[in-house]
């Protein structure tokens, strides 16, 4: 088949530019009608198959990567993955959901928003940076829940992760637009076209359309290339930002920051769940970690540097705005611009533009690195077709990977509005991390053929109770804002679930180099963080997260679970060690 001989040890050169369906199922369940039907006949027993299933950390580092059939190109070092923090974090988050953020939910208190979300990143960030140490490929989160999860949980995070990337973008892409007008001083929506299309989505978005595409080809160029002018790029956006801060303060009128809570705890929160968009490109950095020189040493600089300097510049900024303009008086589209004009610095509002522009643009440059390299890994392992792993011999990137998200980006950046992307965006995002705190545990606390089948139960049923506590919490503040009987329960139920990980579960992993601190006390909080913050979304978000994993289910069901299946059993028969492994596995659990 088109792909066993990516299973080898020899890889025979082919041309990149193919367009065969061998490339595209090339798994013995769609090589004709027959084989298909009989694929679609054990779909019980394939799911229940891939359920169970795990991969492993040789898996993923070793032979998974030959379906790419070319290697990425090591060349990237602390120092790049630093500013590629800053370059993929700093950007439409802070320039645009702040003003957003703060006009309508926050107020004033949108600084204490910034803060919550940071937190709640930060926890996150210990978490992808142990686990990109220990796994270091371009899969990310993907390939760290599929070695701890499973091939299922991580289905259904890779439709998310690419949910997010592909939303993600097109929110970006058409916040550049509204940028690029207010440097031509014109009204944010002045480039845009206006259709009969229903409300949200008949403000058509061209320039964002070529946006992406010009960031997507710089970035299947080179990843050196990219690194480069992200340097340049980033290092303007960073004078962009001292300026912000300092003349913001400087032109500060302590009276705007009353009231301080105009809607309450629950507008912070709820704007803490929006805002937490703009946190969510760290995780494009441990995607890199394929191409990094010395992940061990390099990728814990990178991430934690770049977010603990990032999270106090959101806050910087955040405070700056509400205390320049009053939080009613905000402009939602170009907030900062608006702003500066209103003190009387007409003339900042270009600078400003300018430095937002910079840094939009990076994000998307970033974005286009670190969403195709996700996509790259996923189609490795054959959950969308692996045509979309091949790595070009040439420039050492995933050309295929890229122009797939780039395109579909580019298609929803036409016709959607920001609102209506960023809280399908915020839920995605919270969802990832949040299993990646619960990886991080079951990492932590179970290892196959070593754990006593009794320590597993009670590791489910402890991380079955911090799971249901958090989420109760989330909904009692839904329901009851005010109240504060039922954190009597939801609280303690948490505390008891954790403690029980503490106390009655010894580690069975060890971290090589750097580990999460305090565990299970820093990912529990993890997982209770991204639960509250999903719960402080509105119910809309929830609607269309729950339509897209229905969509999401139903290719799993037709296609997902047979490519997946057949690709573990053909690299399982020609392993006999892993066979050998496997029986051993279910002798020790049984």
């Amino acid at each position: 088949m088109g792909s066993a001989k990516g299973l080898g040890n020899d890889i025979q050169p082919r041309s990149y530019w193919r367009w065969r369906k061998q490339d595209f199922f090339p798994e013995q369940s769609f090589q004709n009608w027959n084989t298909y039907r009989s694929a679609l006949s054990q779909t019980c027993f394939r799911f229940k198959d891939r359920l169970i299933g795990r991969s492993d950390d040789a898996n993923e580092v070793g032979e998974l990567r030959k379906q790419s059939e070319n290697e990425m190109k090591r060349c990237l070092n602390w120092w790049d993955l630093v500013w590629f923090g800053f370059g993929s974090v700093i950007g439409a988050g802070i320039f645009v959901l702040t003003g957003q953020e703060a006009h309508d939910h926050a107020g004033p208190a949108i600084v204490l928003s910034y803060v919550a979300s940071g937190l709640s990143a930060m926890l996150s960030v210990f978490c992808y940076t142990e686990f990109a140490i220990e796994i270091p490929v371009a899969g990310g989160s993907f390939a760290y829940l599929r070695v701890e999860l499973g091939d299922f949980v991580a289905f259904i995070t890779a439709g998310n992760i690419l949910l997010e990337s592909i939303v993600g973008g097109a929110a970006v892409a058409r916040s550049w637009t509204s940028y690029f007008a207010t440097l031509l001083n014109r009204t944010p929506d002045s480039l845009r076209i206006q259709t009969a299309l229903a409300n949200g989505f008949n403000l058509l978005d061209p320039i964002a359309v070529a946006v992406l595409i010009i960031s997507a080809t710089l970035a299947m160029t080179s990843t050196r290339k990219t690194s480069y002018f992200n340097w340049i790029a980033s290092a303007i956006n960073t004078v962009v930002i001292v300026f912000v801060i300092i003349a913001g303060f400087l032109h500060a009128n302590t009276s705007n920051l009353t009231p301080f809570f105009p809607y309450g705890a629950k507008g912070v929160f709820r704007a803490a769940a929006i805002v937490y968009f703009a946190y969510g490109g760290f995780d494009n950095i441990a995607t890199m970690a394929e191409e990094t020189k010395n992940p061990s040493r390099d990728i814990p600089l990178g991430l934690l540097g770049s977010m603990s300097i990032i999270t106090v510049i959101y806050c910087l900024m955040a405070l700056s705005l509400s205390m320049m303009q009053k939080y009613t008086d905000i402009d939602t589209n170009a907030a900062y611009s608006v702003a500066f004009q209103s003190v009387g610095m007409k003339w900042a509002k270009y600078l400003v533009a300018l430095g937002a522009l910079k840094g939009m643009t990076t994000v998307l440059l970033v974005g286009a690195l670190g969403q195709a390299r996700y996509t790259t890994h996923i189609a490795r392992a054959h959950m969308i077709p692996p045509w979309f792993a091949l790595v070009h011999p040439k420039t050492g990137t995933p050309i295929n990977a890229t122009l797939l998200i780039t395109i579909l980006s580019a298609c929803i950046a036409l016709f959607s509005e920001l609102d209506v992307l960023s809280s399908l965006l915020s839920i995605s995002t919270l969802f990832v991390f949040a299993m990646m705190a619960i990886a991080l545990l079951v990492r932590r606390y179970y290892v196959r053929g070593v754990t006593p089948q009794r320590s597993l139960f009670k590791l489910i049923g402890f991380l079955l109770i911090i799971i249901a506590s958090s989420m109760g919490t989330s909904a009692y503040w839904g329901l009851r804002p005010n109240g504060w009987l039922g954190y009597t329960i939801t609280v303690p139920f948490w505390i008891f679930g954790t403690m029980g990980l503490s106390l009655f579960l010894p580690q069975q992993r060890t971290p090589k180099v750097w580990g999460v601190p305090l565990v299970p006390w820093l990912p529990s909080l993890s997982i209770a963080t991204n639960l509250f913050l999903m719960g402080s979304l509105g119910y809309q978000a929830f609607v269309r997260f729950g339509i897209c994993t229905i969509i999401m289910l139903v290719y799993y069901v037709f296609i997902g679970v047979h490519a997946t299946y057949d690709l573990a059993h053909q690299m399982e028969s020609s392993d006999p060690a892993k066979v050998v492994e496997n029986n051993n596995t279910e002798n020790v659990e049984a």
